[in-house]
């Protein structure tokens, strides 16, 4: 049987970042089942083609809305071209995972929310709540409620479009954690657009031990706690050290999100 093919879209825009080593780390356990390729669509506007049979689109930094009229204008079209493909009967399915920036980009494109900024930026780790339909979502399987994310973001999707979200047969699966002092709409941090695609607000490639050695930096510890507070600084390296925290959701996600999709693509390639 032929290998799965996997395209990882970088949005990272050759910004340093922990996301792209984290989703390399968890993709190559699934080697040689499955094969890979990156492609820069910020830095170069490089977009892969239909044939591929999964795709990750990762976070990235800026405004969601931004765009140089390329690299952007492409990315849609991928974007649509791929869901149009998945809506024709017979055509093997094409699985997407979003993170982040292009679960913002989605959710625009797809005209499911107000994708707007936050009052303030969102920087660490926290609970996330699953809805009603959240809870029966086998992604999240092994999850309890609320279970732990890794999330850092300037940007929100609120104001759901119901009308959309009923059209699509899309669902919302999980909401950013209760603050019942501050009287702010909770964003969307989980959203299932179709069988095939799949999206989260939060980073749940987020590997502990990667981000641990990333935030004990003696530099980064004293920007993090003179921008966001020593309490937030300390809560999250505790979250990072707590195997039942973010170091699950690390394991859950998008491992199961890669299992069951090749399973799926490998189900079909038999029956061809």
């Amino acid at each position: 049987m032929h290998s799965v093919r996997l395209a990882i879209l970088d949005m990272y825009d050759n910004t340093p970042n922990q996301g792209m080593r984290c989703i390399q780390d968890i993709v190559k356990r699934f080697e040689p089942a499955l094969e890979w390729q990156l492609f820069d669509v910020r830095g170069k506007a490089e977009v892969p083609g239909l044939d591929f049979d999964l795709y990750i689109s990762t976070g990235g930094p800026g405004s969601p809305h931004d765009g140089d009229g390329v690299w952007d204008t492409r990315y849609y079209d991928w974007l649509q071209q791929t869901w149009e493909w998945n809506q024709v009967a017979g055509n093997p399915r094409k699985h997407v995972f979003f993170i982040c920036h292009s679960f913002q980009m989605a959710m625009k494109h797809f005209n499911l929310a107000e994708v707007n900024l936050r009052k303030s930026m969102s920087f660490g780790t926290f609970r996330c709540h699953k809805t009603d339909m959240g809870a029966a979502e086998p992604l999240f399987d092994g999850l309890p409620d609320p279970f732990f994310i890794a999330d850092f973001r300037a940007w929100q999707c609120v104001q759901p479009n119901e009308e959309r979200f009923e059209e699509m047969g899309a669902k919302i699966l999980a909401l950013e954690k209760i603050r019942a002092h501050i009287p702010l709409e909770r964003a969307i941090m989980a959203v299932r657009f179709s069988d095939e695609f799949f999206g989260t607000q939060f980073h749940p490639e987020a590997d502990p031990d990667g981000m641990l050695e990333h935030f004990m930096d003696p530099e980064r510890q004293k920007y993090i706690v003179e921008h966001h507070s020593e309490e937030k600084y300390l809560r999250m390296i505790d979250h990072l050290n707590d195997s039942d925290k973010i170091g699950l959701t690390h394991d859950i996600i998008l491992p199961q999100f890669l299992n069951r999709s090749i399973k799926a693509v490998q189900g079909e390639m038999v029956m061809v």
